[in-house]
């Protein structure tokens, strides 16, 4: 970090206590940086889905119109699945999505027991 000689045993990879902690650092401030613009669209997408399918209920279904509207990016998604009819569930934190081929998308809320 700070190209200073490095002294000391043959596998030492920093001067000091503080290059280290520099360097560590400004590796943790650029993954900030770039997963920042991420959380914020997967936080979207979530708001997107609870205020659809509200407080109480666990699924529903609605056209994919419905979340095109609202500026739902079906990129961002945190996790997915093929499930036993070959069909994607992706997924945003605690919520899920299918779309089927009419363009229908059925919404679950996975709650933990």
């Amino acid at each position: 970090m700070c190209k200073q000689e490095i002294k000391g045993r043959s596998d030492k990879v920093f001067c000091s206590v503080k290059c280290k902690s520099d360097y560590a650092y400004s590796l943790r401030s650029v993954t900030e940086i770039a997963t920042a613009s991420i959380d914020k669209i997967l936080h979207r997408n979530r708001s997107i889905l609870l205020e659809i399918v509200g407080k109480n209920k666990v699924q529903m279904k609605v056209v994919r119109d419905l979340l095109d509207d609202k500026k739902f990016n079906f990129s961002y998604i945190t996790h997915y699945h093929i499930n036993n009819q070959g069909k994607t569930v992706s997924y945003v934190y605690d919520f899920s999505w299918m779309i089927f081929s009419d363009q229908e998308i059925l919404i679950k809320r996975i709650r933990k027991n």
